[in-house]
């Protein structure tokens, strides 16, 4: 097996001249979780994409071993197509093994909907499909984004199961979020805590 770790080192976080916060560090193992809080603006979205590598740090580093999936609002996938076909594209990119779509689809309580195409899901399914999509994937980094908005309490179950599977798997995840989440003991960052002081 892969080694997989995520670490950041003192990082900083820099967006359209605002330094959002300042060392800010966390070494995650397989088996590792963290929570993000804060409230919204305060760069809970912005820490997770430097850990994906879609910005970089303004100070500090970002190490990773192993493949991310990142989940937030945006849910690339192809309208006109069947969700099965649409989930199935990613996961052949991903290399992920064939079985992996279904198992996916059966995770987040999608089977039935595997031949409606992408266009005609509503919130709350395209938020699961979000969430199966990052499964399908099989990268051993998950790195979530508000990943409950939009779930009733049975969905946000589901998520749970997937979570704790994935963890126990010995898969990392980094979860943003401003309401609870069916997390066990996860290391909590409140990013308000390393928000740079007023100059």
């Amino acid at each position: 097996m892969r080694p997989t770790r995520l670490r950041l080192s003192d990082v900083a976080c820099l967006r359209g001249g605002r330094l959002l916060f300042r060392g800010v560090s966390l070494d995650l193992a397989p088996g590792g979780t963290a929570l993000l809080t804060g409230p919204n603006g305060v760069g809970k979205s912005s820490l997770l994409r430097l850990c994906a590598g879609l910005l970089r740090p303004f100070a500090g580093t970002v190490e990773t071993e192993g493949r991310l999936a990142l989940a937030d609002d945006r849910l690339a996938l192809d309208a006109d197509r069947p969700l099965r076909e649409a989930l199935g594209f990613w996961a052949a990119l991903d290399g992920a093994a064939a079985a992996a779509v279904s198992a996916s689809l059966d995770a987040m309580a999608l089977a039935p909907l595997a031949q409606v195409p992408v266009r005609m899901l509503s919130t709350g399914q395209r938020k699961r499909v979000t969430l199966a999509r990052v499964i399908a994937s099989g990268a051993p980094i998950w790195l979530l984004d508000e990943p409950g908005n939009g779930l009733d309490a049975a969905s946000l179950e589901l998520l749970g199961a997937a979570i704790a599977h994935h963890l126990a798997a010995g898969g990392i995840l980094i979860a943003a979020s401003h309401q609870p989440l069916p997390l066990a003991a996860p290391v909590t960052l409140s990013l308000a805590d390393y928000q740079a002081e007023a100059a």
